[in-house]
């Protein structure tokens, strides 16, 4: 499961009002090299919830060099800092763990780069 995946994933337990962002432990990742686009990273960063970004990105080892805010008009000019979150959104890659509701505590596995969302009737 990419990074960007997991700033986009909510939990949708019963009553969960907000479910975001889901905690994210990792036992395995990977690292796969794919080719930048500087559009696209730029083309993201309105859409992504950057705190929480920053946070997990921060918490798994790989937060190095990610600026702490966006700037107003969530557009960087500099390369290096594209080619930085371009790496942390696309080429990092959680192989195995677990993502953890912030409000319920309810575990859903990550195996094999898969998060399982599936819920029990009753959930």
């Amino acid at each position: 499961m990419k990074l960007l995946t997991h700033n986009m994933m909510k939990s949708h337990c019963k009553g969960v009002v907000n479910g975001f962002p889901l905690k994210l432990t990792s036992t395995q990742m990977d690292v796969k090299e794919i080719e930048f686009n500087p559009d696209f990273v730029n083309r993201m960063l309105s859409r992504l919830e950057w705190p929480a970004l920053v946070h997990i990105a921060n918490q798994l080892g790989v937060g190095e060099g990610l600026p702490e805010m966006l700037p107003e008009e969530q557009q960087f000019e500099d390369e290096e800092i594209l080619k930085t979150i371009h790496h942390v959104l696309l080429e990092v890659e959680v192989i195995e763990g677990e993502l953890e509701c912030p409000e319920t505590g309810r575990k859903f596995p990550i195996s094999k780069g898969i998060p399982d969302m599936r819920l029990n009737e009753e959930e």
